[in-house]
Formats: C-alpha cells, sequence, structure tokens
C-alpha cells in the first residue's frame, strides 16, 4: 500500500458503524477494522476565546 493511500470520512463512517454492529459477523469487523486503520486521525477543533 502506498503511503498516501487513505480511507475517505464515508468509508471510515460506515466501517465504524459496522463494528459498532451486533449483527457483524468476525470477518466484517476484521475488514472495518482494517478500514479505520488506515483512516486519517481526527483532529482536535481548536477553541476560540
Amino acid at each position: 500500500m502506498a503511503k498516501n493511500e487513505r480511507t475517505s470520512k464515508r468509508v471510515a463512517k460506515l466501517a465504524s458503524k459496522q463494528l459498532r454492529s451486533k449483527k457483524s459477523t468476525k470477518s466484517q469487523k476484521s475488514v472495518a477494522a482494517s478500514a479505520l486503520t488506515q483512516a486519517p486521525n481526527r483532529r482536535a477543533k481548536k477553541k476560540s476565546r
């Protein structure tokens, strides 16, 4: 995998939903977890004063 390949926000959101689902199989959760590890980290928003 190239260094610049990332999971899109849309796919990361779906993967997160899949991991939280009780109906998901073990293999589905494995694929979802893999997608989330490739997603960029969320940045904390700065608070303006």
